[in-house]
């Protein structure tokens, strides 16, 4: 089966979206925490945990225990979209009488403990798996704590007690986002280095300063450590989890707090605050913009594409674009499904599989048993009857579905139906099967033209832009509604990768910052914006922010 990495994005995106509305509505509640672990519940409900949101109490289900259960709106929010309880009932988040509280709690369905004081979720989990195991049960526990919880001894005789009786049924996962309440956890009581001044990205990215998992394979435990917004990395670290066999295992998984939003990243001020109301349509704006870069290897030495795919992998693309033709829909011919088989065991990250193939209804099933985690094939190709059964079988095998037209083609009728679940839309910007072509200036008509289309037939997916993107054009390719950009010579084709990775999202993050400012401006005007740009106080945001709306003149 596939990564399904597509259905984990976006309702992570909807999660995050959820929380922020429940607990504005609410006036109080815990948006960092529940942000920090987005991926991490994300890939728990909708890839790893077995259950049956209809009969919650099904003897052989899983079980998740949120041990740091202040982050009870990013559990109930998963909830809502699993299918536990409808989503309007986030609105009572914390609530008199409501099933959904600050904690979780019991008299919710599906609630598998009540999370007050912090450090207790480990102990509990594993009785809860001894218990399953007594009794015969295939029951699997999924434990997440919170970093600054693990201050407290209980966790550490937990962990002896899990090691000394081998509970290899439990997997517990650390959200390390190094903040806790009162300040951030290198401060109060440091679980890697002690941490000088504010600065969390150089312990955050460099490996010798962490010190956390030593601590726990000294208690016994297998540990495995990620970066906890990689949903490759999740799911690649839950399967070696649930293989290894005799000890428990913890995933240490260093994430951001509140992730997906700028003002509230890295920023202990945001553990427990709510978002006022009058942010609420601009930070939705913004955990909708969040974008992926993908390299097209093609567009490096295809006589190594080993190589080319260890250069994405050190330059940390998101995802790996291969294009796969055919000779005679496009005039040049690359690779086939074999390639890609032979590539996939180099890395977890997602391979983006572009199909400029006639016939693709006749060969999509050897692109997935390659090991391919999102296929697109051409709208020119195809007709309702053979795109839908190309998206069954994309279902069926979890891996993402998407369609592509080239410059000349608009979206055809029979497409419409399927828009709602499209995963993803790549618009072509170069005539596909030419190299070195540079991005052709109608397709920004096009997009707008797109999106309104698309709106309309509420597609909930991510719009590729494909073909001649440079660092020149991605700011406005990202204004007309791209959110996922593929680079050939543009990223594949330098010698330092990462730094021109760096390089685009640099570019983004300024297009995404000017479009929120204006966002802001139409809601509430020149105070407004002031108030928004007030709420960036980490690092160097704020300064650009100034400076960009002094440049629109607000």
């Amino acid at each position: 089966m596939g990564l399904n990495y597509y259905r984990i994005k976006k309702n992570a995106r909807k999660a995050r979206k959820l929380v922020i509305r429940a607990t504005s509505i609410a006036g109080s509640g815990h948006p960092g925490g529940s942000f920090s672990m987005a991926e991490i519940m994300g890939c728990i409900f909708f890839k790893h945990l077995r259950y049956d949101p209809k009969n919650p109490q099904w003897e052989d289900r899983d079980k998740l225990v949120l041990s740091k259960g202040h982050a009870s709106p990013g559990l109930f929010s998963n909830m809502a979209l699993a299918g536990y309880f409808d989503i309007s009932e986030l609105d009572t988040l914390r609530q008199l009488g409501s099933r959904l509280q600050g904690h979780p709690d019991l008299k919710c369905p599906g609630v598998e403990f009540c999370g007050g004081s912090l450090g207790i979720g480990l102990s509990f989990s594993i009785g809860s798996a001894l218990a399953a195991r007594i009794d015969g049960r295939p029951t699997r526990v999924f434990t997440v704590m919170g970093d600054g919880e693990t201050d407290e001894g209980q966790v550490w005789e937990a962990a002896m007690t899990a090691s000394k009786y081998k509970v290899d049924n439990l997997t517990a996962i650390l959200d390390r986002n190094f903040i806790q309440q009162d300040s951030y956890t290198e401060k109060i009581m440091p679980l890697d280095e002690e941490l000088v001044g504010d600065d969390l990205s150089e312990m955050w990215r460099d490996a010798s300063r962490w010190k956390v998992g030593d601590k726990w394979r000294s208690f016994g435990w297998n540990v495995i450590d990620i970066d906890g917004h990689r949903i490759e990395q999740i799911d690649n670290a839950i399967k070696k989890a649930m293989q290894t066999k005799g000890v428990p295992s913890i995933i240490v998984a260093r994430t951001i707090k509140g992730k997906g939003v700028e003002h509230m990243e890295d920023n202990p001020k945001w553990h427990g605050q709510a978002p006022k109301k009058e942010f609420v349509p601009i930070i939705d704006m913004e955990i909708d913009s969040q974008s992926m870069i993908a390299p097209s290897i093609i567009a490096g030495d295809m006589t190594n594409l080993e190589n080319e795919v260890k250069r994405c992998v050190n330059g940390r693309a998101d995802y790996i674009h291969l294009d796969v033709m055919d000779g005679q829909f496009v005039p040049n011919k690359t690779f086939d499904h074999t390639k890609i088989k032979e590539l996939r065991p180099l890395t977890v990250i997602p391979f983006d599989t572009h199909l400029m193939i006639n016939e693709p209804v006749r060969h999509v099933r050897d692109y997935i048993e390659a090991g391919s985690d999102i296929i697109t094939v051409h709208a020119e190709v195809c007709d309702a009857s053979s795109f839908g059964q190309i998206n069954d079988m994309l279902r069926a095998s979890e891996v993402g579905v998407g369609l592509a037209i080239n410059p000349d083609t608009e979206l055809p009728e029979w497409s419409k139906e399927f828009i709602p679940t499209l995963d993803q839309l790549i618009v072509m910007s170069v005539v596909p099967g030419k190299s070195g072509q540079k991005y052709i200036e109608a397709t920004h008509e096009k997009m707008h033209r797109l999106i309104g289309i698309l709106q309309e037939n509420k597609f909930e997916g991510y719009i590729e832009a494909d073909g001649g993107v440079t660092l020149d054009n991605i700011g406005s390719c990202f204004v007309d509604g791209a959110r996922a950009f593929v680079g050939g010579s543009a990223i594949i084709g330098q010698q330092d990768v990462r730094g021109v990775i760096r390089e685009f999202r640099n570019k983004i993050a300024y297009a995404r910052r000017r479009m929120l400012i204006q966002k802001a401006y139409e809601l509430g005007g020149k105070e407004l914006v002031a108030k928004w740009i007030d709420l960036h106080i980490i690092g160097e945001k704020k300064n650009q922010l100034l400076q960009i709306a002094k440049e629109l003149g607000y």
